[in-house]
């Protein structure tokens, strides 16, 4: 079996993580409904809150979290694959883990993945993001088996750095998820070049659930749930609205692209330029 069905499911997640956690599972049955065999939530699925001390505050460890609790009990109902784009997990030192879940169709947990690269920027005077200080940075790349093919972990700003890409589709990922909440800002600069470029890169499909519009906590995201093929050829993309989008892949087309265009191969090492 080499096909199947994805859906992105994108959301606008506020400060209280359990109308989050509600109106997340009323998306995932909507996808469900409608066929889908893996369900991607995007980047913070459970709670979006600037104000400082609140991600600790409202975060608990993986073992107690109710959402994660919530979702894998949703996955065995169903009877699908969910990828929760991330929760914030308590981890060591006071900080959290920006962390996805892939939860089976069983309910259990096949994967987690803590995001690597953490977003601390000034995009002007007004927009000012310190993820590093609330969340701890992972250290390893994550690929996980599904029935179609490998599926590689990336989260949000993971897509500003291709090497982690071609580091998962050299290991054999075939799709690769970037839940995200990217900034309006970014988003609208950014967005669609950085996830079609990745995806022509790997030769691999890309599943990008995001968050999207004006949230509580102040923030503005841009939205645009996109799926992509390892062409770069979107295959289905959302609006700035909740809601669900979904396409079905053969991942057989990973290896006709990677055939014409085997640039994974074609590698080499190269020196550094002198300064």
């Amino acid at each position: 079996m080499s096909q199947i069905r994805v859906a992105c499911v994108q959301m606008r997640s506020g400060t209280d993580v359990a109308a989050n956690i509600a109106a997340a599972i009323l998306l995932i049955r909507e996808a469900a409904a409608h066929g889908a065999q893996l369900i991607a939530t995007p980047e913070m699925t459970t709670l979006l809150d600037r104000k400082p001390g609140a991600v600790w505050e409202k975060s608990t460890t993986e073992e107690a979290d109710p959402g994660l609790r919530a979702f894998r009990a949703l996955a065995a109902e169903l009877k699908v694959t969910v990828l929760i784009g991330s929760i914030a997990i308590r981890a060591e030192g006071g900080k959290c883990a920006n962390r996805s879940f892939l939860i089976g169709p069983d309910g259990k947990i096949v994967a987690t993945y803590d995001k690597i690269h953490m977003f601390d920027v000034q995009l002007n005077a007004g927009n000012i993001y310190r993820e590093s200080d609330s969340f701890a940075a992972g250290g390893d790349a994550v690929i996980a088996n599904l029935p179609a093919g490998k599926l590689g972990l990336t989260v949000c700003y993971d897509v500003r750095f291709p090497d982690l890409f071609r580091t998962l589709a050299v290991g054999g990922a075939k799709v690769i998820a970037v839940p995200a909440a990217f900034t309006r800002i970014t988003g609208e600069a950014h967005w669609h070049i950085l996830l079609r470029s990745r995806a022509i890169e790997t030769g691999c499909f890309i599943v990008a659930p995001a968050q999207g519009g004006k949230h509580e906590d102040g923030r503005e995201t841009y939205g645009h749930s996109l799926i992509i093929d390892p062409w770069g050829e979107v295959l289905a993309e959302g609006g700035i609205e909740p809601g669900v989008i979904a396409a079905t892949l053969d991942l057989a087309k990973v290896d006709e692209v990677r055939g014409k265009v085997p640039s994974l191969k074609h590698a080499r090492p190269f020196g550094v330029p002198n300064a």
